[in-house]
């Protein structure tokens, strides 16, 4: 059977697929997917989230745009787009539920709303701020983190966002996780292994600082620092795994420049947080001096 051209590319209903003179049986067949209630796509079409998102487009209504996770994916975000897509419309819309769709009322003005890949999403600080006032602290911040780095938005634009929305719902949560951020984090697990910190107490570290030995020769820039205990803090993920060698020789000459490292895995931020923070904590209360007097 030779598959009409308007059927290849993107997702389409029943009524269009007879239209094109497919029958319904023949959609149960092997050559055909189903991509949602009543949806359906060429079976030689990849299975991707954007193809995902094409077939819930097709079920929303003008004024919709994606938001939240979904959006922040389409920004080039790491966060998962389609568990569940993620759709703002603005108050008043008539929509139901959709299945697979999480569906939030909310005010949406135009200027919020920008097309990416072809698809409607809300704007790059619109989709930061949603994030932060609606994922969990440890996900909300590390989603922050994401756009601070990639530089998808700037601190004094979410400070403006923040001081815009005093009052509003969410504005607490909001304030605590930009205030929590730091634009030097390189990846999900260094942002966690901060916060693991942080949240139990112990001092902000700095991020990405450049440690030089007493003759000026740059030695590495650790995921962690704290300045006045000199103390770099790793996270070792697989890139770490796949650069050993390099790893231990700039760790030999930190050592030998009187610096102190500890390193940690996902495993050790997942899972034995409460060990992370022991070992920390001992480093930094390790001696007598003022400055390392117990937190």
């Amino acid at each position: 059977m030779a598959i009409p051209w308007v059927l290849r590319s993107t997702p389409f209903t029943v009524t269009e697929a007879i239209d094109a003179g497919i029958t319904w049986r023949q959609l149960q067949g092997r050559k055909w997917r189903r991509v949602g209630p009543g949806q359906y796509a060429w079976s030689g079409v990849r299975d991707t989230p954007l193809l995902r998102l094409a077939a819930v487009l097709q079920r929303l209504p003008p004024e919709a745009a994606f938001s939240g996770r979904t959006a922040g994916w389409l920004h080039g975000l790491d966060l998962t787009p389609c568990d569940p897509v993620e759709v703002t419309v603005r108050e008043g819309s008539g929509i139901s539920g959709r299945s697979g769709v999480s569906v939030r009322r909310a005010k949406l003005e135009p200027a919020e709303v920008v097309h990416l890949a072809g698809f409607p999403a809300t704007s790059a600080v619109r989709t930061v701020c949603d994030l932060a006032s609606r994922l969990r602290l440890v996900d909300a911040v590390t989603a922050v983190d994401m756009a601070l780095h990639s530089q998808l938005v700037g601190s004094a634009q979410l400070e403006s966002a923040v001081a815009g929305r005093q009052g509003s719902k969410g504005v607490v949560r909001f304030r605590r996780v930009v205030g929590l951020a730091d634009k030097g984090a390189e990846s999900p697990m260094e942002t966690r292994l901060r916060l693991l910190l942080v949240l139990a107490g112990l001092p902000r570290p700095e991020t990405q600082v450049a440690l030089h030995d007493e003759g000026g020769r740059f030695l590495g820039r650790p995921d962690l620092f704290y300045r006045s205990h000199r103390l770099a803090i790793e996270y070792d993920g697989s890139s770490h795994r796949d650069n050993l060698t390099g790893d231990n020789r700039r760790q030999n000459l930190l050592v030998n420049a009187g610096y102190r490292i500890l390193r940690f895995t996902s495993d050790d931020v997942l899972r034995g947080s409460d060990s992370v923070v022991a070992q920390v904590r001992k480093a930094l209360v390790g001696d007598d001096s003022p400055a390392n007097r117990p937190i």
